[in-house]
């Protein structure tokens, strides 16, 4: 798959020259006439057409990517908080004296530090598309106050006002991408993810 996107690309591109170079050698001299009583040559409005029509495809095509690559970041940032974060905090595996405990905070410093990285990395996807970007925008704030999360985590400071930031900069970001268009589910990382 990650081949087709460039092959299409260039697909799209060759099929775009050839028909703007077919219809600009159907017009005859009549095109060359008119290209030079306005003062420009056949093939630079040639390439004007081409290159308007390549870079609107590329500009959508970039927005598509934003929101998808915006989508994959924002999902492993929530599953890896819900899976690692919220469920074993509920669940009091992080109270002192409970069984795994040790195991648990360094898992959910491990995920703390990946969901803050997936979270600015969906915060920059989103500046590729202009609705997205308006959404996300007033998150940033949150998602950086989440910066030394990991460490209380692993250490076992963190307590509920914590673990809710979590979750509510996380209900944000899925609440900003499904009004802009890009709805966010969970996907739970790999443990190698974490520590990747």
């Amino acid at each position: 798959m990650i081949r087709s996107v460039p092959l299409r690309r260039s697909l799209v591109a060759l099929l775009l020259s050839c028909s703007v170079l077919v219809s600009a050698t159907g017009c005859g001299d009549k095109g060359s006439d008119a290209a030079t009583r306005t003062g420009a040559s056949p093939s630079s409005s040639v390439s004007a057409s081409v290159t308007a029509s390549v870079s609107a495809s590329a500009t959508a095509e970039r927005q598509r990517l934003a929101k998808t690559r915006f989508v994959a970041n924002a999902g492993l940032a929530a599953g890896a908080t819900y899976q690692w974060i919220v469920k074993p905090y509920r669940a009091g595996t992080f109270k002192k004296g409970a069984e795994g405990r040790t195991f648990a905070l360094v898992k959910a410093g491990l995920a703390g530090g990946f969901a803050y990285n997936r979270l600015k990395a969906a915060a920059e996807n989103a500046k590729g598309d202009p609705l997205l970007s308006k959404a996300v925008a007033p998150l940033t704030a949150g998602i950086e106050s989440l910066k030394g999360m990991a460490a209380k985590l692993r250490n076992g400071e963190a307590g509920e006002g914590d673990i809710g930031a979590f979750e509510s900069v996380i209900d944000s970001i899925k609440n900003a991408g499904k009004s802009a268009g890009a709805e966010v589910t969970d996907k739970v990382p790999s443990t190698s993810q974490l520590t990747g």
